[in-house]
């Protein structure tokens, strides 16, 4: 038996709201996922191997400050609730740092490798106050797993418009604005991207609003630490998060790779204003808006977990048998690209749905609420999934002997494929099995909703 109300639907203003929100995060990680590897080792001239260890360096911050962000937000209790604020008070630092980050200062060989240790710490704190937050708002919007579930997808709907407006006007914009100077073009290019994150995340706090009001918290930290780890099908999402973004992203951080030392593309126009980098993306993104879109269909039919499980199950075919088409074949490479992206876009919508099905069933088992603290989970696996996904290439490239802007070894390009299909293949395949492990299923969920709109409604 159904218990929504009309008061727990969400508007479509609001669904919209609050998915741009997600699409100004991913103006800068779809920037950094696709950019970053490239900008450092081409542009800004650091080696590889040292890029890479930075990346996983800087996550260790992160192990501690996703948590303490979850934490810190839970108990914030203001006028406008307790998630919303962060979107207002953290929007404008996360926009200058982005900025920051592109600067490339002319320093030594070692100031530049601080300066990029310094400046990528400190944007992926600001993404930290600024998502865990957001994230956690998902949880609040609505008692009604539906509607979160229908929020979720228009969240990834925007994110992937987020990430296919990088892919499609990035490099266009860099050429554009750089007049031929790669390190102004992404310097200017990163301003645009940076301003029109801020004013979206203000939008999302506008139209969006908590519905479900939580008392106080006051539960200590030591003990709610101890009940999350309880809650054993979060711990399943958070290793399952980690290998699937780590897999999208090292994937999308070899695609500049890919094409320009495996497939000797030149970075000529090849449709209007497109080079083969911007449509490899956007075809890949088109791919994920679409599995965004058709989620709700499939949930409505099938667990979220065995949809999971089944979609990473044909990306990794889909990967394996690229490594059979020639380089020469590019619009059937990038085909098979779309339509794996778009598993992809099924999953993380259903695996954000899903964080949110865990702090109810938290809050079932517990009689608290750990929004904050459960999808901080949800940003340090982006956050450290991205990272490591740019950094195994990173030392696949030291490791096969990649020299950056010369004529490469077979060696050097069978490293290249490896890390293009067969690393992404691997850990698609592991978050995919992960999925055995979960078990909250729609069952269990109906009953936990059913009884917590009883506990909220006596």
């Amino acid at each position: 038996m159904s218990t929504q109300t009309q008061s727990d639907t969400l508007s479509f203003k609001e669904k919209v709201g609050y998915g741009l929100g997600d699409m100004a995060s991913n103006f800068y990680m779809g920037f950094f996922g696709l950019f970053l590897l490239y900008y450092y080792t081409d542009i800004f001239g650091l080696a590889p191997a040292a890029v890479a260890t930075m990346m996983l360096v800087t996550k260790i911050v992160d192990a501690f400050t996703d948590p303490a962000m979850g934490l810190i937000a839970d108990r914030t209790n203001t006028r406008w609730g307790r998630y919303r604020p962060y979107l207002i008070w953290v929007a404008i630092p996360y926009g200058v740092l982005g900025y920051v980050l592109f600067l490339g200062p002319d320093l030594s060989d070692s100031g530049k490798l601080i300066y990029a240790y310094i400046t990528y710490t400190a944007v992926m704190l600001a993404y930290t106050a600024i998502n865990v937050p957001y994230s956690a708002l998902l949880a609040v919007i609505s008692p009604s797993a539906e509607e979160r579930t229908k929020a979720t997808t228009y969240r990834f709907i925007f994110a992937s418009g987020g990430a296919l407006a990088v892919a499609a006007f990035a490099t266009p914009l860099k050429n554009w604005l750089g007049g031929g100077d790669d390190l102004l073009g992404f310097r200017l290019t990163i301003i645009i991207f940076a301003i029109l994150s801020v004013v979206l995340f203000w939008i999302t706090f506008v139209t969006t609003k908590e519905r479900i009001k939580l008392a106080p918290h006051k539960s200590s930290v030591r003990k709610d630490l101890v009940e999350i780890a309880k809650n054993k099908s979060w711990l399943v999402l958070v290793a399952a998060g980690i290998l699937i973004v780590t897999g999208l992203i090292a994937r999308f951080a070899s695609i500049v790779f890919y094409l320009k030392y495996y497939m000797q593309d030149n970075g000529d126009v090849i449709f209007w204003i497109f080079d083969r980098t911007a449509l490899f993306t956007s075809f890949g993104l088109i791919g994920q808006l679409f599995g965004a879109l058709i989620t709700p269909y499939l949930v409505a039919r099938f667990n979220k977990h065995h949809l999971v499980l089944v979609v990473n199950l044909i990306h990794v075919v889909l990967l394996l048998a690229n490594y059979a088409v020639p380089p020469e074949n590019f619009w059937l490479i990038i085909t098979m690209h779309a339509f794996g992206i778009m598993t992809f876009g099924i999953t993380i919508t259903l695996l954000f749905s899903m964080y949110t099905d865990c702090a109810e069933y938290g809050e079932w088992k517990t009689g608290k609420r750990t929004s904050g603290l459960i999808v901080s989970a949800s940003m340090f696996s982006l956050k450290f999934g991205s990272a490591l996904g740019a950094a195994l290439p990173g030392f696949i490239l030291a490791a096969f002997g990649f020299v950056a802007n010369e004529v490469q070894t077979e060696e050097a390009l069978t490293g290249i494929q490896f890390m293009f299909n067969g690393l992404p293949a691997v850990l698609f395949l592991l978050g995919g099995l992960s999925m055995l492990f979960y078990k909250i299923d729609r069952e269990q969920l109906a009953t936990i909703e059913a009884e917590m709109h009883e506990r909220r409604n006596c």
